[in-house]
């Protein structure tokens, strides 16, 4: 058994973890400022001029195959990608990135639709979830009825992620063969709104009103879509608390440091049990979050079923994550609740782990039910 990374991995981690310091932390304190203002934290063309100064290092499309100009790399390394890019809470992202359901598109789609959207040419939303139908999935109302050879679409899609700047959405909605998925143009008809959250995610509702779109933009098969989205759902849990882990990473650190100069009663107040405790706790549990992590990438590399271990890494990481940026405000006292510092948001923005992409309470229905049913075993991989 060898837990040490190979020369590759260590080498992708180190370049993603340079760029972080020296690009992408630099531009912490204007973001802020920014956000602050209600202003977006990092304009497009400023996202967009960072990836192409990435690209020129060759990172590009973490996990789009090669053959579409993409790194084509595996699980474990994209998630010591997205822990190092973890660090940060400046929203950035690399480039030459499309929806994994996308490369099911026909040869015209995958022009208008998927290469354009890994060049940046295009945006896309993934527009499942509705006011009624969040994590019952099955539950959409959106319907999609035939007229001619084209498809008139109807009902509403909430909490989409990207929706607000998409010029095309993957939306699902009820046919009579099944759920289907449509490629649907923003120049079709549908509109966005904006929902207002406690974090700066910027989800949108969209509202189809009699939109027609063709019958050439079916993304698969009618009445196969509920197919696709859970491709799309189960495409990387891994990721979310990866890049959970770097966070709290730099919190502990932020804490450890703070811990270190402030000082209450003639002494700091790291001489403290109590604060003490909370960095040491918050340490074991960082550890703990990352190999579940890398155990569940690890995983996905060997093409095992890796949903189990996934859904374990997501509900520890979004508890775990939120309880240890909880330590870290309260060790900061009265700064950490201001808006000077990144803790407050990294408090608002950690909240939201635990609810998209699968409440907690989803994670543990699946937990134990794989557990019940005897899909897995209390004592794991080696059991």
């Amino acid at each position: 058994m060898d837990f040490a990374l190979s020369d590759e991995e260590t080498q992708v981690r180190d370049w993603v973890r340079t760029f972080v310091r020296k690009e992408i932390a630099p531009l912490e304190p204007e973001v802020l400022r920014r956000e602050r203002a209600h202003l977006p934290g990092l304009a497009v063309d400023e996202l967009r001029e960072l990836q192409l100064k990435a690209r020129e290092s060759g990172f590009w499309g973490v996990q789009t195959p090669e053959e579409y100009g993409g790194m084509g790399l595996g699980a474990v390394l994209t998630a010591l990608i997205e822990a190092e890019l973890g660090r940060s809470f400046v929203p950035f992202r690399f480039g030459g990135h499309a929806d994994n359901i996308l490369y099911y598109a026909n040869d015209e789609q995958r022009e208008r639709y998927l290469l354009p959207t890994i060049a940046g040419e295009r945006r896309s939303c993934f527009a499942i979830s509705e006011p009624g139908a969040g994590s019952d999935a099955r539950a959409i109302r959106a319907t999609a009825r035939r007229d001619g050879d084209d498809w008139v679409i109807n009902g509403e899609k909430t909490f989409i992620t990207g929706g607000n700047e998409a010029d095309f959405a993957m939306v699902f909605a009820r046919t009579d063969e099944g759920v289907t998925c449509f490629l649907a143009d923003r120049a079709d008809g549908w509109r966005s709104e904006p929902i207002d959250t406690m974090g700066e995610w910027g989800p949108a509702a969209l509202v189809f009103e009699d939109v027609r779109v063709p019958g050439a933009n079916v993304l698969g098969e009618v009445g196969k879509g509920f197919d696709l989205a859970m491709k799309w759902i189960g495409r990387g849990r891994y990721l979310l608390p990866a890049r959970a882990l770097g966070a709290c990473e730099r919190l502990v650190e932020m804490a450890m440091e703070h811990a270190r100069t402030r000082v209450t009663f003639g002494a700091p107040i790291a001489d403290r049990q109590a604060i003490q405790w909370m960095i040491a706790d918050s340490a074991v549990e960082i550890e703990a979050l990352r190999w579940l992590v890398l155990h569940a990438a690890w995983l996905v590399d060997r093409g095992a079923d890796s949903r189990h271990a996934q859904s374990m890494a997501k509900l520890y990481g979004g508890v775990k994550a939120n309880e240890i940026v909880d330590r870290v405000l309260q060790i900061h006292g009265g700064m950490g609740y201001t808006r000077e510092l990144p803790v407050e948001r990294w408090y608002r923005e950690l909240r939201l782990l635990r609810i998209y992409e699968g409440t907690d309470e989803i994670q543990r229905r699946t937990i134990a039910r794989n557990l019940l049913k005897g899909h897995a075993r209390v004592s794991g991989t080696l059991g």
